[in-house]
Order: C-alpha cells, then sequence, then structure tokens
C-alpha cells in the first residue's frame, strides 16, 4: 500500500492542493452570493471574481508560502495559507462592491454585509486547518523521519546545525555526526537517507556532494559565498564550450531612482497609518520612567557610511551600550512589548525619507559590531554594498540572536538577487515577522546540542 501510494504522491498532493484552493474560493463566492446574485451566476462579474480570486491568491501564496505540508510545521502553514486568503478576500470583496455601483439601482459606492466577509473568513480558516493538519498526519504517517548524517568540522558546527534540526523531529533523524575527513565517510553516507553539510572545505565538500549525486542521497549544506555566486548565475556558451555566467552585481541607474521613489512612497504611507500607535507609544514610554523617548545610535550603511538611526528608547536610560539579551534586565517593561512587536523600530522610517537608510535592505549594525564581525568574518562587509534597510530577508528569516554569519548569507541572498518585486515581497512577509515571538529574541549563549551527538573523528587525529 505504501510503495503504491509513493508512486502516485506527488498527483496526489497536486489534487488536494487543487481541491483546497477551488473550497476557499467557492466559499467566498457561495456565502457572498447571498447578498450578490451575480457572484453564483454564471456571468461576467463571476468570471472577473474567480480570476481575481485565483491570481491574488497565486501571488500571496508565493509570497507567504503555501500547502508544504512535510516540510513545514502545521501552524507556520496555517498562518501563511490564511493570511494569504485573507488578503485576497478584502481585495476581491472591495472589488464586488464596486462592480455592484450602477446608475440604475445602486449608485453609490458602499461596504454592504460585511458580515458575510467575517463568515467567509472563519469558514476558510476551518477548512485551511482541517487541510493542513490532515496533510501533516498523513505525510508522516506514510514518511519516517529522514535518517540523517551531519557531516563537518568542529563540534561547534555541529552543535549549530543540531539545534537547528532537531525543531523539525518529525522531518529529519540524525543519527550520526562525522568529520568530513573521516576514512569511513562514503560507507556512512551510503547507510543514510540524506546529509548535512556544514563548514567543509572545498575541494573535501565537493568530494562529498559528487558521491552523494551517485548514490542519489538528499543533501543540505550551508551555502558559501560561490555558492551564492552560482545560484544567480546563467548557462552561457562560447562556441561549443558551456559555461556558467556570473555577473557583478550593482544596482543600475534605474534601479536607484525607482527603489529611492519606492521608499519615499511606502515612508509616507508607513508614516500616515502608524501615527496613532507611535502616539500611544510615546505616551507609554513618558509615562513609565520620565526619561527621553527617542533613542539614537551610530550604524553602518552603503559604503560604510556612520549614521544616526533612531528607535523609541525600549531600556533605561545610558545603558545601552551593548546588544540586548535574553531577560535583559535593562529593557523596561513597556519596553518588552515595543521590541515584541516591532513598534519600537517605527522612527527608523525617517531615517528612509532621509536617505540614511532603504526601506528593504540589510540590517545596520553597530560600529563596533561590524568592526567586530567583519575582523572574525573579512566577508561581513560586502553587507555594505548597499543602503541599510528597515526591514530584509535577514530580519524576516533570521532573528536578533542569528549569528553573523548566517546575516551575511541571507543579505548576500538579497543583494544578488535584488528587484522591486522581491522588496514587495519581503515588506508582505514583515507583517508575518512582526507576530513571531523568535524574531525579537536577544543574544544568548548556547552549550551542547539537543541532541547530546558529538563529533566522531575517527581516524582524523591519526592522519594530522
Amino acid at each position: 500500500m505504501t510503495k503504491r501510494y509513493h508512486k502516485f504522491e506527488a498527483s496526489a498532493w497536486f489534487i488536494t492542493k487543487v481541491v483546497l484552493y477551488v473550497s476557499l474560493l467557492a466559499t467566498f463566492v457561495y456565502v457572498l452570493g447571498f447578498d450578490n446574485p451575480g457572484l453564483t451566476q454564471v456571468s461576467r462579474t463571476m468570471g472577473i471574481v474567480c480570476v481575481t480570486c485565483a491570481v491574488l491568491e497565486f501571488m500571496f501564496v508565493k509570497t507567504y508560502g503555501g500547502f508544504d505540508v512535510g516540510r513545514r510545521k502545521s501552524k507556520p502553514i496555517l498562518f501563511s495559507i490564511f493570511l494569504a486568503t485573507v488578503l485576497t478576500d478584502i481585495i476581491a470583496y472591495l472589488q464586488v462592491m464596486i462592480m455592484r455601483v450602477n446608475l440604475n439601482t445602486i449608485k453609490h459606492f458602499a461596504l454592504r454585509r460585511i458580515d458575510l466577509l467575517l463568515v467567509v473568513i472563519v469558514v476558510q480558516f476551518l477548512i485551511i486547518a482541517v487541510f493542513t493538519y490532515a496533510g501533516n498526519d498523513i505525510f508522516f504517517r506514510v514518511h519516517e523521519p529522514e535518517n540523517c548524517i551531519v557531516v563537518t568540522s568542529t563540534q561547534e558546527h555541529l552543535d549549530q546545525v543540531v539545534k537547528a534540526v532537531s525543531k523539525y523531529k518529525k522531518q529529519y533523524k540524525i543519527t550520526k555526526a562525522v568529520h568530513y575527513k573521516n576514512p569511513d565517510i562514503k560507507a556512512l553516507i551510503k547507510e543514510c537517507d540524506a546529509i548535512f553539510i556544514s563548514e567543509v572545505p572545498a575541494g573535501d565538500r565537493a568530494a562529498i556532494l559528487h558521491f552523494a549525486y551517485k548514490c542519489q542521497k538528499n543533501v543540505y549544506m550551508t551555502p558559501e559565498i560561490e555558492d551564492i555566486m552560482q545560484m544567480n548565475s546563467t548557462d552561457y556558451q562560447i562556441d561549443d564550450a558551456v559555461m556558467i555566467n556570473y555577473l557583478g552585481r550593482t544596482f543600475t541607474f534605474e534601479q536607484r531612482i525607482v527603489k529611492r521613489v519606492f521608499d519615499i512612497f511606502i515612508s509616507v504611507i508607513t508614516l500616515i497609518l502608524t501615527s496613532p500607535i507611535l502616539l500611544i507609544a510615546v505616551i507609554l514610554i513618558k509615562a513609565e520612567d520620565g526619561g527621553s523617548i527617542i533613542y539614537k545610535q551610530a550604524r553602518a550603511t552603503i559604503n560604510g557610511r556612520i549614521f544616526n538611526v533612531y528607535k523609541l528608547r525600549t531600556m533605561k536610560e545610558n545603558d545601552n551600550s551593548h546588544s540586548a539579551t535574553v531577560n535583559d534586565d535593562r529593557i523596561t517593561k513597556i519596553g518588552k512589548f515595543l521590541r515584541r512587536t516591532r513598534i519600537d523600530e517605527i522612527p527608523q522610517v525617517y531615517n528612509v525619507l532621509k536617505g540614511d537608510m532603504s526601506f528593504v535592505g540589510p540590517r545596520p549594525e553597530m560600529v563596533k559590531n561590524v568592526e567586530k564581525y567583519t575582523e572574525e568574518l573579512p566577508e561581513f562587509a560586502y553587507r555594505l554594498r548597499v543602503k541599510a534597510g528597515l526591514t530584509g530577508y535577514a530580519q524576516i528569516a533570521g532573528k536578533y540572536n542569528t549569528t553573523p554569519r548566517d546575516k551575511l548569507i541571507m543579505d548576500m541572498i538579497y543583494i544578488e538577487k535584488f528587484s522591486i518585486l522581491l522588496d514587495i515581497q519581503l515588506i508582505l512577509k514583515t507583517v508575518v515577522a512582526v507576530f513571531s515571538p523568535e524574531s525579537s529574541e536577544g543574544f544568548v549563549k548556547e552549550s551542547g546540542n539537543a541532541l547530546g551527538l558529538i563529533l566522531d573523528m575517527t581516524g582524523v587525529e591519526e592522519e594530522g
């Protein structure tokens, strides 16, 4: 039964996705159809609304993530699809209200039967929840966790991989951890389903990858700078020689102009929409200890230029000499809430208007951190090729306590893939990050790993 299922698995999940999204669309059309007959009859209204919903749902799902059971946990999948669907509902609902206006019967635009829209959203949430939890349950009943081996160079890097992977116990089961110079590494790879590769020298890593490809093993590896170059390269043929062509990434004059105009437009809209929240935050900060409201700190932006970043004060005055840690007693009561909701970042929109920052880009680091990180990791300076940003890939996918190396990789991916469309997608994803408690975690020292794995150095010391 299981073998037969695996044979048709891709088709089964594709049909499941189609049924899910058709169910969401049908719910919108059927419920709103009680007050809008054009939606339940074969008509121009029905056709236009269905096409609009399909296109919008596709765009938002591509931004937030879709029905990828087996790859993500149920809650993130549920939240991603639900957010994409709600945004689609709101826009489609406004479209229906506009289309209702005509000269004969309804002469003025009005928001009618919002209660029906709320019913739609509740029913869709239940549908998404059923599909998501049932989907992951079925997937993990059929699929056992991948039997994994970690290939790395030090215990520290092993701990980092285990810490991340151990959160996904239904997907991965790490059983072995070996040094990349272990003479039995090929035999060990043959015994596993997947390989995690971290901090292995290029030549040795290439040999491991070739063998993994030969054995058709799944591979997960922490990327290096050269990997990012290859990710953004294209096939190029000179005569009969096939090559991989990487073009050095620089923003064109047109891109810089469009990005600046986009920054100004989004910043003005953001300031208008958040001004009531900002006013309440200012009152609460002042009421707690009577201290200053705005906190300024020197940060680095494009080409290492130094500027003062503006934030709402979340710590006790004159006590911001180093980055925040978990349960930091310097953080005020209101400061904890402002940090968790990212409200403390709102004044940075003024930095964007001034031109110190862009709305999307690498996070501006403290000057002393830039110096420290660059000394330990010279490639960290590559982040300064573009303006610092209020939000960005590293701010969304990472946390405050994400390692400097991982921040660098995320920021380099953004720089290499830059487009205005990508900026829009990252701004939309920021909404999700704001509600993620992990994204605002402070720095904390970790020791050991969740599985207690020790790096197997068999045969390595004797060679050295």
